[in-house]
Protein backbone atom coordinates (compact mmCIF):
# COMPACT_ATOMS: atom_id res chain seq x y z
CA UNK A 1 0.00 0.00 0.00
CA UNK A 2 1.38 3.38 -0.97
CA UNK A 3 1.76 5.88 1.79
CA UNK A 4 0.73 9.43 1.26
CA UNK A 5 1.21 12.53 3.35
CA UNK A 6 -2.30 13.91 3.79
CA UNK A 7 -2.51 17.47 5.01
CA UNK A 8 -6.08 18.74 5.39
CA UNK A 9 -6.49 22.45 5.90
CA UNK A 10 -9.94 23.43 7.08
CA UNK A 11 -9.16 27.08 7.93
CA UNK A 12 -11.47 27.00 10.90
CA UNK A 13 -14.33 25.14 9.16
CA UNK A 14 -13.89 21.68 10.61
CA UNK A 15 -17.18 19.96 11.21
CA UNK A 16 -19.09 22.10 8.69
CA UNK A 17 -19.42 19.49 5.97
CA UNK A 18 -15.90 19.54 4.52
CA UNK A 19 -14.93 16.04 5.60
CA UNK A 20 -15.51 14.00 2.44
CA UNK A 21 -12.84 11.41 1.73
CA UNK A 22 -10.52 12.05 -1.17
CA UNK A 23 -11.27 9.15 -3.50
CA UNK A 24 -8.52 9.76 -6.07
CA UNK A 25 -5.36 9.85 -3.94
CA UNK A 26 -4.52 6.33 -5.10
CA UNK A 27 -3.95 7.80 -8.57
CA UNK A 28 -1.09 9.98 -7.37
CA UNK A 29 2.54 8.90 -6.89
CA UNK A 30 3.86 7.94 -3.51
CA UNK A 31 5.01 11.05 -1.66
CA UNK A 32 2.33 13.34 -3.09
CA UNK A 33 1.15 15.88 -0.53
CA UNK A 34 -2.54 16.70 -0.40
CA UNK A 35 -4.00 19.89 1.01
CA UNK A 36 -7.63 18.93 0.81
CA UNK A 37 -11.04 20.59 0.92
CA UNK A 38 -9.78 24.13 1.28
CA UNK A 39 -12.59 26.72 1.32
CA UNK A 40 -11.46 29.32 -1.19
CA UNK A 41 -14.21 31.86 -0.55
CA UNK A 42 -14.15 31.67 3.24
CA UNK A 43 -17.69 30.30 3.35
CA UNK A 44 -19.35 26.92 3.92
CA UNK A 45 -20.56 26.08 0.41
CA UNK A 46 -19.56 22.56 -0.64
CA UNK A 47 -18.89 23.83 -4.17
CA UNK A 48 -16.42 26.45 -2.91
CA UNK A 49 -13.68 23.96 -2.11
CA UNK A 50 -10.40 23.11 -3.80
CA UNK A 51 -7.67 20.50 -3.43
CA UNK A 52 -3.95 21.11 -3.90
CA UNK A 53 -1.69 18.18 -4.80
CA UNK A 54 2.03 18.85 -4.44
CA UNK A 55 4.62 16.67 -6.18
CA UNK A 56 6.98 14.47 -4.18
CA UNK A 57 10.11 16.14 -2.84
CA UNK A 58 9.81 19.65 -4.27
CA UNK A 59 13.11 21.51 -4.13
CA UNK A 60 11.66 24.98 -4.64
CA UNK A 61 8.43 26.66 -5.66
CA UNK A 62 6.58 24.49 -8.17
CA UNK A 63 4.58 25.47 -11.28
CA UNK A 64 0.83 25.02 -10.99
CA UNK A 65 -1.78 23.31 -13.15
CA UNK A 66 -5.39 24.35 -12.51
CA UNK A 67 -7.70 21.34 -13.08
CA UNK A 68 -11.33 22.14 -13.99
CA UNK A 69 -13.74 19.21 -14.03
CA UNK A 70 -16.52 18.53 -16.51
CA UNK A 71 -20.13 17.49 -16.11
CA UNK A 72 -22.29 19.70 -18.28
CA UNK A 73 -21.99 22.53 -15.74
CA UNK A 74 -24.50 20.65 -13.57
CA UNK A 75 -22.82 17.53 -12.18
CA UNK A 76 -19.56 16.00 -10.92
CA UNK A 77 -16.97 17.44 -8.58
CA UNK A 78 -13.27 18.21 -8.21
CA UNK A 79 -12.38 14.50 -8.38
CA UNK A 80 -14.05 14.02 -11.77
CA UNK A 81 -12.09 13.16 -14.93
CA UNK A 82 -9.12 12.00 -12.88
CA UNK A 83 -10.04 8.31 -12.96
CA UNK A 84 -9.47 7.92 -16.70
CA UNK A 85 -6.45 10.28 -16.75
CA UNK A 86 -4.39 8.48 -14.11
CA UNK A 87 -1.21 8.07 -16.18
CA UNK A 88 -1.27 11.75 -17.10
CA UNK A 89 -1.79 12.72 -13.47
CA UNK A 90 1.15 10.57 -12.41
CA UNK A 91 3.32 12.11 -15.14
CA UNK A 92 2.40 15.65 -14.07
CA UNK A 93 3.40 14.93 -10.50
CA UNK A 94 6.62 13.19 -11.51
CA UNK A 95 7.55 16.17 -13.70
CA UNK A 96 7.31 18.41 -10.63
CA UNK A 97 3.99 20.18 -11.26
CA UNK A 98 1.45 20.98 -8.58
CA UNK A 99 -2.19 20.39 -9.40
CA UNK A 100 -5.11 22.36 -7.95
CA UNK A 101 -8.54 20.87 -8.62
CA UNK A 102 -11.39 23.32 -8.05
CA UNK A 103 -15.11 22.99 -7.53
CA UNK A 104 -17.61 25.56 -8.74
CA UNK A 105 -21.36 26.04 -8.47
CA UNK A 106 -23.62 24.12 -10.82
CA UNK A 107 -25.86 25.92 -13.30
CA UNK A 108 -28.81 24.56 -11.30
CA UNK A 109 -27.52 26.54 -8.30
CA UNK A 110 -26.54 29.75 -10.08
CA UNK A 111 -26.44 30.70 -13.74
CA UNK A 112 -23.43 31.99 -15.64
CA UNK A 113 -21.21 33.88 -14.85
CA UNK A 114 -21.34 32.31 -11.37
CA UNK A 115 -18.98 29.58 -12.58
CA UNK A 116 -16.46 32.17 -13.73
CA UNK A 117 -16.77 34.05 -10.45
CA UNK A 118 -16.04 30.83 -8.57
CA UNK A 119 -13.12 29.69 -10.73
CA UNK A 120 -11.48 33.11 -10.66
CA UNK A 121 -12.00 33.32 -6.89
CA UNK A 122 -10.31 29.94 -6.49
CA UNK A 123 -7.36 31.06 -8.61
CA UNK A 124 -7.16 34.31 -6.68
CA UNK A 125 -6.99 32.29 -3.45
CA UNK A 126 -4.13 30.22 -4.86
CA UNK A 127 -2.25 33.37 -5.88
CA UNK A 128 -2.77 34.98 -2.47
CA UNK A 129 -1.59 31.82 -0.69
CA UNK A 130 1.13 30.74 -3.11
CA UNK A 131 3.93 31.12 -0.59
CA UNK A 132 2.05 29.05 1.98
CA UNK A 133 1.78 26.08 -0.37
CA UNK A 134 5.05 26.52 -2.25
CA UNK A 135 3.42 27.42 -5.57
CA UNK A 136 4.98 29.42 -8.37
CA UNK A 137 1.88 31.15 -9.73
CA UNK A 138 3.99 33.03 -12.27
CA UNK A 139 4.17 29.65 -14.00
CA UNK A 140 0.56 28.57 -14.20
CA UNK A 141 -1.50 26.66 -16.77
CA UNK A 142 -5.15 25.66 -16.85
CA UNK A 143 -6.53 22.29 -17.96
CA UNK A 144 -10.19 21.37 -18.28
CA UNK A 145 -12.48 18.61 -19.49
CA UNK A 146 -15.77 19.11 -21.37
CA UNK A 147 -17.62 21.82 -19.41
CA UNK A 148 -14.33 22.25 -17.55
CA UNK A 149 -12.57 22.68 -20.89
CA UNK A 150 -15.07 25.42 -21.68
CA UNK A 151 -14.36 27.13 -18.35
CA UNK A 152 -10.59 26.68 -18.70
CA UNK A 153 -10.73 28.34 -22.11
CA UNK A 154 -12.99 31.10 -20.80
CA UNK A 155 -10.63 31.78 -17.89
CA UNK A 156 -7.58 32.09 -20.12
CA UNK A 157 -9.13 33.91 -23.06
CA UNK A 158 -11.02 36.52 -21.02
CA UNK A 159 -8.29 37.20 -18.47
CA UNK A 160 -6.40 39.85 -20.42
CA UNK A 161 -9.69 41.66 -21.11
CA UNK A 162 -10.33 42.04 -17.39
CA UNK A 163 -14.09 41.42 -17.54
CA UNK A 164 -15.54 42.84 -14.32
CA UNK A 165 -18.54 40.47 -14.44
CA UNK A 166 -16.17 37.51 -14.13
CA UNK A 167 -14.56 38.63 -10.85
CA UNK A 168 -15.87 39.19 -7.35
CA UNK A 169 -15.21 42.67 -5.92
CA UNK A 170 -11.70 43.08 -4.53
CA UNK A 171 -10.59 39.76 -6.03
CA UNK A 172 -6.89 39.52 -6.80
CA UNK A 173 -6.58 39.68 -10.59
CA UNK A 174 -2.79 39.72 -10.66
CA UNK A 175 -2.26 36.47 -12.52
CA UNK A 176 -2.10 35.04 -16.02
CA UNK A 177 -1.92 31.66 -17.68
CA UNK A 178 1.06 30.49 -19.70
CA UNK A 179 -0.77 27.63 -21.43
CA UNK A 180 -4.20 26.03 -21.83
CA UNK A 181 -5.01 22.35 -22.31
CA UNK A 182 -8.62 22.01 -23.44
CA UNK A 183 -10.11 18.52 -23.59
CA UNK A 184 -13.28 18.58 -25.74
CA UNK A 185 -14.67 21.81 -24.32
CA UNK A 186 -17.52 23.75 -25.95
CA UNK A 187 -16.40 26.88 -27.78
CA UNK A 188 -19.66 28.42 -29.00
CA UNK A 189 -22.94 27.73 -27.19
CA UNK A 190 -25.00 28.40 -30.31
CA UNK A 191 -23.38 25.42 -32.11
CA UNK A 192 -25.15 22.86 -29.91
CA UNK A 193 -28.11 20.95 -31.39
CA UNK A 194 -30.07 21.95 -28.29
CA UNK A 195 -29.30 25.65 -28.61
CA UNK A 196 -33.02 26.38 -28.99
CA UNK A 197 -33.89 24.53 -25.78
CA UNK A 198 -33.76 26.42 -22.45
CA UNK A 199 -33.62 23.07 -20.61
CA UNK A 200 -30.50 21.88 -22.44
CA UNK A 201 -27.23 22.00 -20.44
CA UNK A 202 -26.12 25.10 -22.33
CA UNK A 203 -29.57 26.64 -21.82
CA UNK A 204 -29.47 25.96 -18.10
CA UNK A 205 -25.99 27.48 -17.95
CA UNK A 206 -27.12 30.90 -19.16
CA UNK A 207 -30.75 30.70 -18.03
CA UNK A 208 -32.21 30.77 -21.55
CA UNK A 209 -32.02 29.01 -24.89
CA UNK A 210 -28.80 30.27 -26.53
CA UNK A 211 -30.62 31.04 -29.78
CA UNK A 212 -33.19 33.11 -27.87
CA UNK A 213 -30.48 35.03 -26.02
CA UNK A 214 -27.48 35.27 -28.32
CA UNK A 215 -26.14 38.07 -26.14
CA UNK A 216 -25.88 35.74 -23.14
CA UNK A 217 -24.57 32.92 -25.31
CA UNK A 218 -21.86 35.19 -26.70
CA UNK A 219 -20.74 36.24 -23.21
CA UNK A 220 -20.45 32.56 -22.24
CA UNK A 221 -18.64 31.36 -25.39
CA UNK A 222 -14.83 31.14 -25.47
CA UNK A 223 -14.61 32.17 -29.14
CA UNK A 224 -15.97 35.60 -28.13
CA UNK A 225 -12.76 36.41 -26.26
CA UNK A 226 -9.99 35.25 -28.61
CA UNK A 227 -7.45 37.99 -29.30
CA UNK A 228 -3.76 38.44 -30.12
CA UNK A 229 -2.67 38.38 -26.45
CA UNK A 230 -3.94 34.93 -25.52
CA UNK A 231 -1.72 32.06 -24.29
CA UNK A 232 -0.88 28.97 -26.37
CA UNK A 233 -3.51 26.22 -26.58
CA UNK A 234 -3.49 22.46 -26.91
CA UNK A 235 -6.99 21.23 -27.83
CA UNK A 236 -7.93 17.53 -27.75
CA UNK A 237 -11.24 16.15 -29.01
CA UNK A 238 -12.69 12.73 -29.76
CA UNK A 239 -13.62 11.97 -33.35
CA UNK A 240 -16.86 10.27 -32.28
CA UNK A 241 -17.89 12.70 -29.56
CA UNK A 242 -21.69 12.76 -29.58
CA UNK A 243 -22.10 15.25 -26.71
CA UNK A 244 -19.76 18.05 -27.77
CA UNK A 245 -19.18 18.02 -31.52
CA UNK A 246 -15.54 18.18 -32.68
CA UNK A 247 -16.67 21.19 -34.72
CA UNK A 248 -16.52 23.15 -31.47
CA UNK A 249 -12.79 22.52 -31.16
CA UNK A 250 -12.20 23.08 -34.88
CA UNK A 251 -13.81 26.50 -34.52
CA UNK A 252 -11.79 27.51 -31.45
CA UNK A 253 -8.55 26.30 -33.00
CA UNK A 254 -9.25 28.25 -36.18
CA UNK A 255 -10.01 31.47 -34.30
CA UNK A 256 -6.78 31.12 -32.31
CA UNK A 257 -4.75 30.60 -35.46
CA UNK A 258 -6.44 33.54 -37.20
CA UNK A 259 -5.30 35.71 -34.29
CA UNK A 260 -1.77 34.33 -34.43
CA UNK A 261 -1.96 32.33 -31.19
CA UNK A 262 0.03 29.04 -31.11
CA UNK A 263 -2.62 26.33 -31.09
CA UNK A 264 -2.65 22.63 -31.87
CA UNK A 265 -5.78 20.54 -32.35
CA UNK A 266 -5.64 16.78 -31.87
CA UNK A 267 -8.64 14.76 -33.08
CA UNK A 268 -8.46 11.34 -31.43
CA UNK A 269 -9.59 8.67 -33.94
CA UNK A 270 -12.64 6.72 -32.77
CA UNK A 271 -12.71 8.40 -29.36
CA UNK A 272 -16.02 9.25 -27.62
CA UNK A 273 -16.68 12.22 -25.35
CA UNK A 274 -14.33 11.08 -22.59
CA UNK A 275 -12.40 8.06 -21.38
CA UNK A 276 -9.04 6.33 -21.21
CA UNK A 277 -8.32 6.96 -24.92
CA UNK A 278 -7.36 10.48 -23.85
CA UNK A 279 -4.72 9.10 -21.48
CA UNK A 280 -2.64 7.60 -24.30
CA UNK A 281 1.11 8.00 -24.56
CA UNK A 282 0.76 10.20 -27.65
CA UNK A 283 -1.59 12.69 -26.02
CA UNK A 284 0.29 12.66 -22.73
CA UNK A 285 3.53 13.56 -24.52
CA UNK A 286 1.77 16.47 -26.23
CA UNK A 287 0.40 17.70 -22.90
CA UNK A 288 3.78 17.49 -21.21
CA UNK A 289 5.50 19.17 -24.14
CA UNK A 290 3.35 22.31 -24.04
CA UNK A 291 3.70 22.53 -20.27
CA UNK A 292 7.47 22.11 -20.38
CA UNK A 293 7.77 24.69 -23.15
CA UNK A 294 5.60 27.32 -21.48
CA UNK A 295 6.18 26.73 -17.75
CA UNK A 296 9.81 25.68 -17.43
Amino acid sequence: MKKFLLVFLFLGFSGLGFSQTNRVMNLFPEGTTLHGNIPYQNDTLQKHLLDIYLPPNPQSKVPLIIWVHGGGWLSNDKYADMGYMKETISALMNEGYALASIDYRFSTQAVFPAQMLDCNAAISFLVENAAKYGLDTDRMAVMGFSAGGHLASMLALSKNQNIDDFFLPETNRDFSFKAVVDFYGPADLTLFPGANDPKSPEGLLIGAAPLDRPDLAKMASPVSFVDESDPPFLIIHGENDDLVSPRQSYLLNSWLQVKGIPSELIIVPGAPHYGSMFDSDEIRIKVLNILKKELN
